[in-house]
């Protein structure tokens, strides 16, 4: 596997050493068509993937960037998401001697995203407008009124 960034993660387990290979680069793939959650780069991995029998386990850290809008004050902010325990198992059926991780790299990004992202803990939210004062030289003509 390479270390420059590609749009998909495999792993040629036809070529793996036997106890295993360490795996460290960036991929493009978590596409989001959503108008509140923008991914930016791609998602770093440091995955260790070794094989079982006729199963793969792939096991590591995952990070990817992203550019949020704060669900209190309406304004963007950049975070990073950090998946520091990922761990997926595939089945190898057939004679493809490569594994697609993409998908569950993808899967394991999105899980961790906020369902309700604030910029910052003490985030106060909206800015409150004073409200504007009464004209007080109305108040006999409203009592008339009740």
């Amino acid at each position: 596997m390479d270390s420059g960034t590609t749009d998909k993660i495999v792993i040629d387990v036809a070529r793996m050493d036997a106890g295993g290979e360490t795996f460290e680069g960036e991929a493009d793939v978590v596409d989001l068509d959503e108008e509140l959650v923008h991914p930016f780069g791609g998602v770093r991995y440091s995955l260790k993937a070794q094989l079982f029998g006729d199963e793969l386990l792939v096991r590591g850290r995952l990070e990817q960037d992203f550019d949020l809008v704060c669900c209190r004050c309406g304004k963007d902010f950049d975070t990073t998401i950090k998946v520091e325990d990922f761990s997926a198992s595939f089945a190898l059926e057939g004679s493809d001697p490569f594994v697609d991780i993409s998908d569950e790299v993808r899967q394991a990004v999105l899980v961790e995203l906020p369902a309700y992202p604030i910029c910052d803990e003490k985030c106060g939210g909206i800015e409150q407008k004073e409200p504007e004062r009464r004209d007080s030289r109305w108040d006999a003509l409203d009592a008339l009124g009740k």
